[in-house]
């Protein structure tokens, strides 16, 4: 079992996160300092089967529910946060499909995928509107501009791509190969933090986009279900945040036990008998437990909402979001805390840049900027003081 959540079911597939856990684990320290593309770690998680994790059963997939994948996601995350990102991102694009394609669409991309194997990244950065659609003549679109942020994309077989459109002042929202003319990802991603997470910058050249490859035309109002998707993309980031606070403390941890000298005041003879740093321990630890926790309980709901179908109500809806707040606002809280605080711990020696400590905290440093906690906390406010839910956007 790991620190932070239950065991992984069935077996099997417990053996195979374990196994690649392990193998992102022997370079992580040295990719982390190296950056760029990790090609052979993506072929890594290819070759271990969880990219078919969330797909429907109906279309090929293992069928699993996307709280299975969320905990995946967090304890790949404990030993390497930013290729966890990747195969979090991978089924984000899956849940898109699930959630906004049409049943003919979903036969092509979701059997597609279980078929050829394919790596989806994405170009959905819905703050990024510098990607204009335009009609064209015979129902399509073409797409002119540019998506930063756009986490997977290098090196991707298939992306999910959004474009603003002016007529309507709405996006729509797009699946495409990688490879389209006129699509051209950089590889430009230079964060102190996630180096590994392929976020390049897509740029659209007079890219082509048929109405069949439409998940979202514009102009869509989209159902509660549909909006979906954002809560699974925050619930990605909040097991993302735990993952890291877990594989900090464990490593802090074990680093104590092993190398920490015992402050001279301390009057004992290992760091871990020492009362304050018992004590500085178990108040780190009260700050996973009750993320992991909730987060637990968050996802539980997520399912729950997304087996509901099109009878999913916007007050249902809204009690996944609020849960999800919850999780993500003591997530953020617990991530920054374990990650910085624990050189307080371990002492001046494990700042030695061949451990990789301070990867931990750089790394849930630049996540947790992705979007503002302050709003959850708004939104969490509103919650209890009126019942109100939270408007449902791509953050909320």
């Amino acid at each position: 079992m790991t620190l932070s959540s239950r065991p992984i079911e069935p077996p099997p597939l417990a053996d195979r996160v374990e196994a690649l856990a392990a193998a992102l684990a022997a370079t992580a320290i040295e990719r982390d300092r190296a950056g760029g593309h990790a090609r052979a770690e993506r072929e890594l998680i290819r070759e271990s089967g969880l990219l078919t994790l969330t797909i429907p059963a109906a279309f090929g997939g293992d069928g699993a529910p996307f709280s299975t994948m969320l905990r995946i996601v967090r304890r790949l995350a404990e030993v390497d946060s930013a290729l966890a990102h990747l195969l979090a991102f991978h089924h984000l694009q899956i849940a898109g499909i699930v959630l906004y394609g049409t049943t003919e669409q979903q036969e092509t991309l979701l059997r597609g995928t279980v078929t050829h194997r394919w790596f989806w990244g994405n170009a959905l950065n819905p703050l990024d509107k510098r990607a204009i659609a335009v009609d064209d003549r015979e129902g399509g679109y073409v797409i002119e501009g540019v998506k930063s942020f756009s986490s997977g994309s290098v090196g991707s077989d298939r992306i999910t791509i959004s474009a603003w459109h002016e007529a309507t002042q709405t996006a729509l929202i797009a699946a495409l190969p990688t490879d389209r003319r006129g699509v051209v990802v950089s590889p430009d991603w230079d964060a102190f933090g996630q180096r590994q997470t392929d976020s390049g910058t897509v740029s659209f050249d007079r890219v082509r986009v048929d109405a069949h490859e439409l998940l979202q035309v514009p102009g869509a109002v989209a159902t509660p279900r549909a909006t979906l998707r954002s809560q699974v993309a925050q619930l990605i980031l909040t097991n993302l945040y735990l993952g890291i606070a877990t594989g900090a403390f464990e490593g802090a941890r074990r680093y104590t036990l092993e190398q920490t000298k015992p402050w001279f005041a301390s009057g004992v003879a290992r760091a871990a008998d020492d009362p304050v740093v018992q004590h500085r321990y178990g108040d780190l630890w009260l700050h996973i437990r009750p993320a992991a926790v909730l987060a637990d309980e968050a996802a539980a709901l997520l399912d729950a909402a997304i087996a509901r179908g099109p009878s999913l109500t916007a007050a249902e809806r809204g009690e996944v979001a609020v849960a999800g707040a919850e999780a993500k606002v003591l997530a953020h809280r617990a991530g920054l805390a374990v990650t910085s605080q624990l050189f307080e711990l371990t002492g001046a020696r494990s700042t030695s840049e061949r451990l990789g400590l301070d990867r931990f905290w750089r790394n849930v440093r630049v996540h947790t900027l992705h979007d503002p906690v302050d709003y959850k906390l708004r939104d969490l406010g509103r919650h209890r003081l009126d019942g109100r839910v939270p408007d449902p956007t791509p953050y909320s």
